[in-house]
């Protein structure tokens, strides 16, 4: 079966479910087998460990673009 992976922020409940549902979509129509042949793993982390520019992304001028992005 082809594994999806997402490496990213901790994410609601809700945008689990609506990031897993797109991306089995979109790779089940690109690649023509059925929703049920993919697997998908989320890996979540805390933005205290995630950087962006050479900063903990807390302490980046992008932390503001990334809260907004995800709804914070």
């Amino acid at each position: 079966m082809p594994t999806i992976r997402f490496d990213g922020p901790v994410l609601t409940i809700d945008q689990k479910r609506s990031l897993v549902h797109g991306m089995t979509q979109a790779a089940s129509q690109a690649i023509g087998l059925p929703m049920a042949a993919f697997n998908v793993v989320l890996d979540e982390h805390d933005r205290s460990n995630m950087g962006v520019g050479g900063e903990l992304l807390p302490e980046s001028p992008y932390s503001q673009q990334w809260k907004e992005s995800l709804g914070d």
